[in-house]
């Protein structure tokens, strides 16, 4: 059992012919993942890496079977991308793109509500389930196969992290980054969600930053579900100035409860085991899993 991709996932690359899109589909092939084909509008019938290029998602599904997207399409038309996916039938869109104007993402989001599909992202280093198939940005190298799942919205903390979980001799289910943009598919409280139902996993990573409520709301359902499995938390940006946007589009600090001590405060109540710093991810996951 893996969420939300694995071996058997049929995966198509939206924006295939595009530099960064055929840059990771590379990887994505080298590492082992089922990448069925691409899509590339104006350029169906044609071969690229060596898999079939199509028209539309439509014709990639009806062809390949696909059930899983990945999306490195430029930021204007990435909205419409999502979109054409759910539409066509694929169950789990990864979207990588960063910039993708908040006013899309609204339309977007609100299209494929009614949708029987999952949306990654997007702004997100993607999922990787080790082993089996990488569907994202991440380096694959990183990731050893084992029983430590990771939700995370930074990218680079979710390689920190999966990198500190292997160092300690334990590994990874699945990582999911969830992405730093206001609008995601996908919330922490529900990767998490994803992660306590699945049987492999017995021990969950969830890692936050600054600004916005996912975290809180993730810890409160952890708590209210009992803690069946122990989490380990993390929250970056404790020395960001109240106030200011940083970076991510997502981490504006705004309420009380946005602040990283004020996260971490309430992840503790949660019974989440919140640790200071990224470098201590590794031994309190080791310790917790005793």
């Amino acid at each position: 059992m893996s969420v939300l991709v694995n071996k058997d996932s049929k995966i198509i690359v939206q924006g295939f012919t595009g530099s960064e899109g055929t840059f990771h589909a590379g990887q994505m092939i080298e590492y082992g993942t089922n990448v069925v084909g691409g899509v590339t509008p104006g350029k169906g019938g044609q071969k690229h890496l060596d898999k079939p290029v199509f028209n539309t998602v439509e014709d990639a599904v009806k062809e390949t079977g696909a059930d899983v997207s990945i999306i490195f399409v430029p930021p204007a038309f990435a909205a419409d991308a999502i979109m054409e996916a759910a539409n066509a039938g694929i169950k789990v869109i990864i979207t990588i793109t960063e910039g993708i104007p908040v006013a899309d993402m609204i339309k977007a989001a609100d299209y494929i509500k009614d949708k029987d599909c999952r949306l990654v992202g997007p702004n997100c280093p993607g999922v990787i389930t080790p082993e089996e198939a990488k569907v994202g940005i991440m380096p694959g190298f990183v990731f050893k196969k084992g029983k430590v799942g990771i939700v995370s919205k930074s990218g680079t903390l979710t390689y920190e992290a999966a990198d500190q979980v292997v160092k300690q001799g334990l590994g990874i289910t699945t990582a999911i980054g969830i992405g730093g943009d206001p609008i995601i598919g996908t919330t922490t409280k529900e990767a998490v969600e994803l992660l306590m139902n699945d049987d492999e996993t017995e021990c969950i990573v969830m890692i936050g930053e600054i600004g916005g409520q996912l975290e809180a709301d993730a810890a409160r359902w952890i708590k209210d579900n009992g803690n069946k499995k122990p989490v380990v938390g993390f929250i970056a940006g404790e020395t960001a100035p109240k106030g200011r946007t940083m970076g991510h589009a997502g981490a504006i600090v705004g309420g009380s409860e946005d602040t990283a001590e004020a996260k971490k405060a309430i992840m503790r109540e949660c019974g989440i085991h919140v640790v200071d710093s990224p470098a201590e991810i590794g031994k309190k996951v080791k310790e917790v899993m005793g």
